[in-house]
């Protein structure tokens, strides 16, 4: 893959093909989730995303707004040959520029341990939550 710099441009709802998402989801190790795409897009409030110089889908993300009062960020994946230089960050604060902009008064996410220190620069803070999942 061409390498991205962390200053080129972080699209908002820019097209994407229903294979773009899930073959990212899959060079991260996530469950490619093909199902979703492309019909979840009709259902966030905004996504966003970057392409490499060869026009391959590199880094994803969405916010999801059930309410203007409460948004939800999720699914923020840089391509691991793109990773570390800074467009995970750029990603989320163009994300959460948009949300703002909509008049989302709250955005909240969830991550893992080892994410903290990232979503902290990104402007997050910590703090107590719970996620419910339906009974298998």
């Amino acid at each position: 893959m061409t390498p991205l710099q962390a200053d080129d441009r972080v699209l908002v709802n820019l097209p994407v093909l229903a294979h773009e998402v899930p073959a990212l989801r899959a060079a991260v190790g996530w469950d490619r989730a093909d199902a979703d795409y492309p019909g979840l897009f009709g259902r966030l409030l905004c996504w966003a995303g970057a392409r490499d110089a060869d026009g391959r889908l590199v880094a994803f993300g969405y916010v999801a707004a059930p309410a203007l009062s409460h948004g939800y960020l999720e699914d923020i994946i840089v391509h691991p040959a793109h990773q570390r230089r800074g467009l995970g960050l750029a990603l989320v604060r163009r994300l959460l520029a948009e949300a703002a902009w909509a008049g989302v008064g709250v955005v909240s996410t969830t991550y893992r341990p080892e994410h903290r220190a990232f979503y902290e620069r990104c402007g997050f803070r910590w703090c107590d939550g719970g996620a419910w999942t339906p009974p298998a």
